[in-house]
């Protein structure tokens, strides 16, 4: 579970008008240090089946918040994603 305090500092860095918590670049920004977290504790428990797969719909949630943002926004998908780091 992510902490209160590192959830308000994804929102801030990644806000886009004061107050923005529901943006596709935040939503993204959320779920990708959700997903970071989570991998770190499949990689200590490898046999957590339940929480593999609350891994797998994050994920699948984030690539379609990224698809959206893509297909509004390609400028906004290119820097989003030079940000966070996602596609290497």
């Amino acid at each position: 579970m992510i902490q209160k305090e590192k959830k308000t500092q994804v929102i801030l860095e990644n806000a886009t008008h004061e107050g923005d918590t529901g943006s596709p670049e935040v939503q993204v920004a959320i779920l990708t240090a959700r997903i970071n977290e989570l991998t770190d504790h499949l990689r200590t428990h490898k046999h957590d089946n339940h929480s593999r797969r609350g891994l797998l719909m994050m994920v699948g949630k984030r690539r379609s918040l990224l698809d959206y943002l893509a297909r509004k926004d390609i400028n906004r998908y290119r820097a989003l994603i030079a940000k966070l780091g996602i596609r290497k």
